[in-house]
């Protein structure tokens, strides 16, 4: 697989010229003082009341005027480290770094093989968070399934305990319940060694959604202001949908991505001035034949792509959506609409790509297989990232002189010094002869995943010490073994 590219400086994509920047920037705030956006949770508009907001409470309207937006962005950091349980896999947020992720709360999971899918379960994302951890272009592992044997008040517990027992990669996840919120962070100030240790080293963050269009739900921004309140790094993405949920253009989109997310970066700097929150998108197109949710198309890319530069602006860090596939099966449809997705939002300079593997179908299904191909994918986009590097090294004239024309560069030492670091080598690709390739069985590239997984789920050890795991199992309720 060669070196291990993360935390790269993206940025040479700019779907965005500096003027449209200013001038999305500034719609934006015209949007807040004129138009306003609903907060359906009463502490969360005394929250805003503190600011000198002026609230319709009647209609539950909130507007906000242009220095008050942007005083409380400023108090929001640019940069902050989601830590891992081992330091190689920290991931510093900000600037134009790119680092990728899984995403989604799926309902089902897919068996290639077969052709079927069904019901993901608790076992299911044990073994996603073993298989992510093995795959080194997958820097951080959101908790990607809902388990479906289970009741709501045990979900969080048990997504986040499943992560922070199969893996040393930093945890992020969205959660369902306030109660669920306080024992997720209790499980995770034991795993960090206290209260103190988490918020130095925060080894968990959590997801709390804006609604599309101009909306704070009642349940996500209390979720919000307790998240806020504890320290704990949060996203505040939004999803506005091309035609339904924002206007049809592109611009229009990424307006409406950046004033959604904006109203909860805004309401967590009220709370808890220096929260490290996360101006997050996970804003697409529609099928314009019936307006429903699309997860690999070319806008979604753009969108993102836009909005990583929006955050760029605000000096926020931003976590994008791109590497999903509409498709329901692991063919050139589910290649392809990914492929794109990721490349755009990496050259952007998203900070953290999530959704970035395993998705599919909508963001209904995962795949184990998906995983292991979006890893491989995942290491193309990041060797873009990387682009040429120009040095007299490099170019290797003096190698080129030396050898002179008609010569060969096979057995230089420049080339064995070189060939492992400007190579990106996939681990999923089939590069043989058709000779070799039949000779070998003539699988297919998700048949070749398949024995990936199984290899790196069976060989994968990482277990969180037994006297942390005892004290969990004896203080937090709820969680299954």
């Amino acid at each position: 697989m060669g070196i291990i590219r993360k935390g790269l400086p993206g940025g040479s994509f700019k779907p965005l010229s500096e003027q449209d920047i200013e001038k999305i920037h500034n719609t934006v705030l015209q949007v807040i003082e004129e138009i306003g956006f609903q907060v359906n949770s009463e502490d969360a508009r005394q929250y805003f009341k503190q600011t000198g907001a002026s609230i319709d409470e009647a209609n539950r309207i909130v507007r906000l005027p242009r220095k008050t937006v942007m005083d409380l962005i400023s108090k929001a950091p640019s940069e902050f480290t989601l830590y891992g349980r081992d330091e190689k896999n920290d991931i510093h947020l900000g600037g134009s770094r790119v680092y990728t992720g899984t995403g989604g709360t799926a309902l089902y999971i897919y068996n290639p093989g077969s052709k079927e899918k069904r019901l993901a379960s608790l076992d299911d994302l044990k073994k996603i968070a073993k298989l992510v951890g093995g795959l080194d272009n997958i820097h951080l592992l959101l908790l990607p399934t809902y388990p479906s044997e289970l009741p709501v008040n045990q979900i969080d517990v048990n997504r986040f305990y499943a992560g922070l027992n199969n893996t040393s990669k930093h945890i992020m996840g969205g959660v369902y319940t306030l109660e669920g919120i306080e024992n997720v962070i209790k499980m995770a100030e034991m795993v960090a060694g206290g209260k103190e240790q988490l918020r130095k080293r925060p080894i968990i963050s959590m997801i709390a959604c804006c609604m599309s269009p101009l909306k704070l739900d009642e349940h996500y921004a209390d979720m919000m202001i307790a998240i806020a309140k504890a320290g704990i790094p949060l996203v505040c993405p939004a999803e506005p949908l091309c035609g339904a949920t924002s206007p049809i253009t592109v611009a229009g989109n990424v307006l409406m991505q950046t004033v959604d997310s904006l109203m909860g970066v805004l309401l967590t700097q009220i709370v808890n001035p220096g929260t490290p929150v996360i101006f997050g998108s996970v804003a697409t197109s529609t099928d314009l034949r019936d307006l429903k949710y699309l997860a690999g198309s070319v806008e979604m890319g753009l969108t993102n792509a836009g909005s990583a530069q929006m955050a760029q602006f605000y000096k926020l860090p931003f976590y994008a959506t791109g590497g999903m596939t509409d498709s329901k099966a692991l063919d050139s449809q589910s290649g392809y609409e990914s492929a794109i997705t990721n490349m755009l939002c990496a050259l952007a300079g998203s900070n953290f790509i999530h959704d970035s593997a395993g998705l599919m179908e909508f963001a209904m299904t995962v795949c184990l297989e998906k995983y292991v191909i979006d890893n491989d994918i995942l290491g193309m986009v990041m060797r873009a990232v990387e682009g040429i590097k120009v040095t007299d090294e490099t170019l290797a004239f003096d190698l080129i002189k030396k050898v002179g024309p008609a010569g060969n560069f096979v057995t230089s030492k420049h080339t064995r010094r070189h060939m492992r670091s400007e190579h990106y080598e996939p681990t999923v690709s089939d590069r043989n002869l058709r000779e070799d390739w039949d000779a070998e069985g003539g699988q297919v590239a998700w048949e070749r995943a398949t024995i990936l997984v199984n290899q790196i789920i069976e060989s994968s050890d990482y277990s969180l010490p037994e006297d942390t795991k005892k004290t969990i199992l004896s203080q937090i309720p709820g969680i299954v073994v």
